[in-house]
């Protein structure tokens, strides 16, 4: 072995140790060190003896690594399409937006009292008490418009029915 060989495989244990805790994985690490290794070896003749071989190594080590963060980057991971399909499609919304239109329609219908109180229930979340103190009237009638007020909404919902839409594949 040369004498530039046996300096190098001294050093072998230091660069597994930065490798691995710069990749946190001890399969990459070691591939990195392999590639920083036949890099150094390769160029061998570049070195200048009497200067620092270990920050020489790691200078090596460290531009691999800089290099193959930089491939990664410009080469994203494959990835099969079933793996993501999912995620790549959405289901079609028109019944969920024609179902709030005719709810909207609905609420829109009620009276003003009945409508004041259901909003403030369902949209803003007050709790009845707080209805009561918002519109300045007894509790009791918060409670009766709301009841009033829903079962229009359903009766309404129910006899107009729901529009049929044609589901197409």
């Amino acid at each position: 072995m040369s004498r530039f060989g046996s300096e190098l495989e001294v050093h072998i244990a230091s660069l597994r140790r930065y490798a691995r805790a710069l990749l946190r994985n001890p399969v990459d690490a070691e591939d990195l060190v392999q590639e920083a290794l036949v890099r150094a070896v390769s160029r061998a003749d570049s070195f200048q003896a009497g200067t620092n071989l270990r920050a020489w190594l790691f200078t090596i080590l460290h531009n691999v690594h800089v290099n193959q963060v930089r491939a990664r980057a410009a080469r994203p991971d494959e990835v099969p399409v079933e793996a993501v399909e999912s995620r790549l499609t959405t289901p079609p919304r028109q019944e969920e937006r024609v179902e709030v239109r005719e709810m909207m329609r609905a609420v829109e219908a009620l009276p003003d009292e009945q409508r004041q109180v259901l909003l403030l229930v369902a949209l803003e979340g007050l709790k009845y008490d707080e209805v009561a103190e918002v519109l300045g009237i007894p509790i009791g009638t918060v409670m009766s418009r709301l009841s009033r007020g829903r079962e229009a909404v359903r009766a309404k919902l129910a006899t107009e029915g729901s529009v049929a839409l044609r589901r197409v594949k």
